[in-house]
């Protein structure tokens, strides 16, 4: 290590890190859980639209790791929204503990009927998401709409613990809520032509043929996890779920395993924004 990079890690611990794009940090039920995480601005002409949360925090004697990424479309205010608020309104539900899976579809759901109330002030466009919730370093609870994906790594393999909403697997139930399906204009299978996820919060135009529903799923953590990965799709449409997992296994640091994964996917031409949490167990 060189002295410059010494003197920036000194200056971080008294300061914290001064890259909004940038960070991590640790539980502190269990010291050797641990999360970083990194965001890159895609090609495009307009301002950033990836929202990343990343925080351990402590309620009612418990502790909860709170991931997400939000990815929005034509929107940074409806990510910004979720970043802000839907993290809130999963902890109001009063069976969270009790049944966190149906609290968090319940949470979705709320809060995608204040993102259509407040369309007004939010703007057209939307947002995709992917939350993780670790609940006092025992479960992990993973909830998703759109193409966000969350990852576990358990024995050196990658397990998909999300589902990618597409349009072309979901065409069904767009038809029939009176929606359809096209790959015109552009060559990917869109909802009524215009958005390439099936599943979204926000798109009050959009609204009557798509859906918020989340898939929701708990896994628990044990002695074989290895480390879980979210990622907006600037990673995963370069990357497989294997070759993320392998990219970064023997990258200790957290945050330096995400931005080795952002890196990465910039030198495979991903052009779109991409953000990356990596949480490690050992």
């Amino acid at each position: 290590m060189t002295g410059r990079e010494i003197l920036l890690k000194m200056k971080e611990k008294v300061l914290g890190s001064s890259d909004p794009d940038s960070g991590k940090g640790k539980s502190k039920m269990s010291h050797h859980i641990t999360h970083g995480f990194h965001l890159v601005k895609g090609k495009a002409h307009h301002p950033m639209e990836d929202y990343v949360v990343a925080q351990f925090k402590n309620i009612d004697d418990h502790e909860l790791g709170l991931f997400a990424i939000f990815d929005g479309h034509l929107s940074h205010e409806i990510p910004e929204y979720l970043q802000s608020n839907l993290f809130k309104n999963i902890l109001k539900e009063p069976d969270f503990w009790t049944e966190p899976k149906k609290a968090v579809e319940r949470a979705y759901r709320v809060t995608d009927a204040n993102i259509l109330e407040k369309a007004v002030d939010l703007g057209k466009g939307g947002s995709t998401a992917v939350t993780a919730i670790l609940i006092d370093c025992q479960k992990l609870v993973v909830a998703n709409v759109g193409d966000s994906r969350a990852i576990v790594c358990k024995n050196g393999v990658a397990k998909q613990l999300s589902v990618d909403h597409e349009p072309s697997t979901e065409r069904e139930d767009i038809e029939n809520r009176g929606g359809f399906v096209s790959n015109f204009p552009g060559d990917v299978p869109r909802v009524d032509g215009q958005l390439a996820v099936a599943r979204a919060f926000g798109d009050k135009s959009l609204k009557k043929h798509l859906s918020s529903e989340p898939y929701v799923m708990v896994d628990l953590i044990d002695d074989t996890t290895e480390f879980v990965v979210l990622a907006s799709d600037g990673l995963w449409k370069v990357m497989t779920n294997q070759e993320v997992v392998d990219s970064i296994i023997q990258i200790k640091d957290a945050r330096a395993a995400a931005k080795h994964l952002t890196e990465e996917a910039v030198k495979r031409r991903s052009s779109d924004d991409i953000s990356c949490i990596v949480v490690r167990f050992r």
